[in-house]
């Protein structure tokens, strides 16, 4: 994955020593661009642009501001128990609350119990990670946004017996049915549905917000946005193939996930060469049938499945530990290098308190 860099400066010049507000904003934005693996406070810029832009164009305002506010109360977080603090300035304390500040009022009406439940399982998603991190780094792997995913899941089921938690756009549970209905295949439509295969990444459901992400990838990461475009376009054609439900593939809600490995599998974990791309494709294709799979699963229950099929696609193609070039690490436990270095102290630190 890209990394941003900073030209050496001198010692006492201004640009050697930030103020921490300067440091604070670095920090919040990479961890909106830390959702597709980016560390880039431009590229977390400009995902913001693209939440603001489509919760504003669909009237659901609370959604934009849910995602600042959650983004903030994870980071805090990290602050507050002392977490290693290489994970903040790359931040990796910030992505999975900022999935869940869009989550909880896309599911959920805008009322005062609802942000109170934000703020605490958005804070709640840092110590999680770290848990689910300790846990998996022993298979050389990470959580990536099952934090998010597992206390959505929770929130939302509990809005089922809360009475003060009202889920007004969560579907009702319900035995999956044959969709019906005709899809728009059109050359205006097509790309339309693409670019909302992106945007839903954030739970936006608005094609210029797609452009904006696919933007602010590309000023971090080439082939990260190479690869999210390839993976919204693979998942739809064969969402359109397999004759998934007409809405759902209007809606882009084929494309997110495999956005998601796509990066993960394409350029992230791997280096980019033609071996490391079919297997990347391969784990795109395995997200579309992993994501039809979980949402059978999971309408009954009256959930959507947020990231998980991208959780766990990505899970499947990196446990094996294949190395396609020399220069692929087996660990995967972390994306970043300081990340990973950080991790590793952990465990030595941990191996010498058991073996003692």
């Amino acid at each position: 994955m890209a990394t941003t860099t900073s030209p050496r400066v001198q010692a006492g010049s201004p640009q050697s020593a930030p103020n921490q507000w300067t440091l604070g904003i670095r920090t919040l934005l990479r961890g909106a661009g830390q959702v597709m693996f980016q560390c880039s406070s431009w590229t977390g810029l400009l995902f913001l642009a693209g939440i603001f832009w489509g919760a504003y164009s669909s009237n659901t305002p609370a959604v934009a501001w849910g995602a600042l506010v959650g983004l903030a109360a994870s980071t805090l977080v990290g602050y507050l128990v002392k977490l290693p603090s290489i994970n903040g300035d790359e931040g990796l304390w910030g992505f999975n609350g900022i999935l869940v500040g869009c989550a909880f009022p896309t599911f959920m009406s805008n009322s005062w119990l609802m942000w109170l439940c934000l703020v605490f399982f958005a804070m709640c998603t840092t110590w999680v990670r770290s848990g689910f991190n300790n846990l998996l780094r022993q298979f050389n792997t990470n959580s990536f946004t099952f934090p998010f995913v597992f206390l959505t899941w929770i929130m939302l089921f509990g809005t089922r017996i809360f009475d003060g938690l009202d889920p007004t756009t969560l579907s009702h549970p319900a035995l999956p049915v044959v969709a019906t209905g005709a899809l728009d295949t059109s050359f205006v439509k097509l790309p339309e549905y693409w670019l909302k295969g992106i945007s839903q990444v954030f739970l936006i459901n608005n094609w210029v917000t797609g452009m904006l992400f696919l933007a602010g990838l590309w000023l971090s990461s080439r082939w990260a946005a190479i690869w999210a475009a390839a993976g919204s376009a693979i998942a739809l054609a064969m969402a359109i193939l397999l004759k998934a439900d007409p809405a759902d593939i209007a809606n882009g809600l084929f494309g997110f996930s495999p956005v998601l490995t796509a990066i993960a599998l394409g350029c992230t974990f791997y280096k980019v060469n033609w071996k490391s791309a079919i297997w990347a494709v391969c784990g795109i294709v395995a997200t579309v049938f992993i994501q039809g799979a979980m949402d059978v699963i999971f309408t009954p229950w009256g959930l959507p499945t947020l990231t998980g099929p991208f959780c766990v696609a990505t899970w499947l193609f990196v446990l094996p530990a294949y190395k396609f070039s020399a220069k692929d690490a087996v660990d995967r436990s972390e994306w970043t290098q300081d990340a990973k270095r950080e991790a590793q102290l952990i465990d030595s630190e941990l191996n010498k308190i058991i073996n003692k």
